[in-house]
């Protein structure tokens, strides 16, 4: 593992009982990198993003973050990276519905240890950045998907994570939802040197990534990077 990668993954093998998920799958992230997993559903992206992230513990192989492997962590220690290091973005948003806009955005920092005012602070920083600054103070229900999604984008980044896990980030909007948000989320990360490793059965999404990967029955097919 090199100084510019901040995740290398090689062999790595995830099983549900005697069902094999992923399959002796290897990549690199390199810092600020967006990466992008591609396939149909089923195909084993989604298991493969939970590996990377410590979620799911690897039947074989290794995942190694900033040259650490994640199997050497014990349950505390693996807590504290995907909370202090780590960012997700899920389909749904996952917003907590009794927390406001601003509260939502906080939490990352919040469950650090950080201050309340200094954290909503810097949520509204975040949110500012994705035309959020005037929802602060509203609940989900009180907001549209696009918008809940977005602030879902700004709880994933507002603790400048090192790497940031999107399960089909823009699956549940339409088409002119999906491309904005998803262009103010990569833009974000971009300007905060932010890696983003997303799943997707969507070739326009996928194209938006510098590296992109196939998936297809639980083996990582093929792979495009851009020339740097």
């Amino acid at each position: 593992m090199n100084t510019s990668e901040v995740l290398w993954a090689k062999d790595v093998e995830l099983c549900y009982g005697e069902t094999r998920a992923v399959t002796r799958a290897e990549l690199t992230v390199r810092r600020g990198e967006v990466v992008a997993i591609t396939g149909q559903s089923g195909s084993g992206k989604s298991s493969l993003l939970y590996c990377l992230a410590g979620v799911l513990p690897v039947a074989r192989g290794e995942v190694r973050f900033e040259g650490s492997s994640l199997s050497e962590l014990d349950d505390e220690e693996l807590s504290a990276l995907r909370r202090e290091r780590f960012g997700f973005v899920f389909q749904y948003g996952e917003l907590l519905p009794e927390l406001t806009v601003e509260e939502n955005a906080a939490l990352p920092l919040r469950l650090a240890g950080q201050r309340k005012a200094e954290a909503l602070t810097a949520a509204g920083e975040v949110l500012g950045r994705l035309g959020l600054e005037e929802l602060r103070q509203r609940r989900p229900s009180q907001i549209s998907g696009g918008q809940s999604q977005r602030v879902a984008v700004a709880r994933a980044l507002v603790h400048r994570p090192a790497v940031v896990f999107a399960d089909e980030p823009t699956g549940s909007l339409d088409s002119a939802n999906a491309d904005a948000v998803l262009e103010e989320f990569l833009a974000l990360a971009r300007y905060q040197g932010t890696a983003v490793v997303l799943v997707t059965h969507d070739p326009a999404v996928a194209a938006r990534a510098d590296t992109r990967y196939t998936m297809r029955d639980g083996v990582l097919a093929c792979q495009t990077r851009e020339a740097s």
